[in-house]
């Protein structure tokens, strides 16, 4: 039986994504970013964190390749960014272009995104705004963001992270959410396109530990299946 096509990946990839697409694969509004900080969680070389800030809004970025300079890190995101586009060839008919357009269109969005990441990621004092650390373990206090993204890690890469690590990761994330704030991850799929397989233990165990979870709508349907996003919403306090 031939296997069906799905994307290859070794490692996890760097990944440079804009405002924009942030927008719609988080269903973001003005009300939600400005409720308090916000945590992007392996971010890479995106350039969500410096156009939010931009636009008045606080963001702490994530990601254990911070600890890399900007010249190292330029150079492998221009490298991720070609491997990309060479695989994405041999895989267009599976994914929805609505938005890109194009090939050329998505390469190009890449490509301005990571030059945006890198003009703040070299400024003096970035590195107060990108730490670097990775899950499962985050080096923020409890209760800290108003709201926490993370974007094509968790779930999609289930083949190498087991579920122990899904649910170790998920519980971190909750930690250093707010009571009453949010958790937001996006895609709900793997990289063979398929939903993690896991995900209803997982969002039991969140709800074990009193949050509230939901699989919202999603605005950014690139890869196949991928129209949904896991909200999970933490408890508020209750008394002073």
């Amino acid at each position: 039986m031939m296997e069906e096509p799905y994307y290859e990946q070794v490692g996890v990839a760097v990944t440079c994504r804009g405002y924009t697409e942030y927008e719609r694969m988080f269903a973001l509004d003005e009300a939600a970013l400005r409720r308090g900080e916000v945590l992007d969680v392996a971010s890479g070389a995106s350039s969500f964190a410096a156009e939010a800030r931009s636009r008045g809004v606080r963001v702490i970025s994530v990601d254990p390749r911070y600890a890399m300079t900007a010249e190292e890190l330029g150079e492998e995101s221009r490298a991720e960014i070609e491997t990309s586009a060479g695989k994405l060839a041999g895989l267009m008919h599976l994914y929805d272009w609505s938005y890109y357009g194009s090939m050329e269109r998505h390469k190009a969005m890449r490509l301005e995104s990571l030059r945006t990441f890198l003009r703040d990621y070299a400024e003096p004092g970035a590195r107060r705004r990108y730490v670097a650390a990775s899950l499962p373990s985050l080096p923020f206090e409890d209760g800290r963001f108003a709201l926490v993204l993370c974007s094509h890690f968790l779930f999609l890469y289930g083949e190498q992270f087991d579920e122990a690590f899904h649910q170790a990761a998920l519980v971190e994330l909750l930690r250093v959410c707010e009571p009453g704030g949010e958790v937001r991850v996006y895609p709900v799929v793997t990289l063979r396109f398929r939903p993690y397989a896991a995900l209803a233990q997982l969002i039991a165990h969140l709800e074990a530990l009193g949050a509230s979870c939901s699989l919202d709508p999603a605005g950014l349907p690139f890869l196949p299946n991928s129209d949904r996003m896991l909200v999970v919403r933490k408890r508020a306090k209750v008394g002073p």
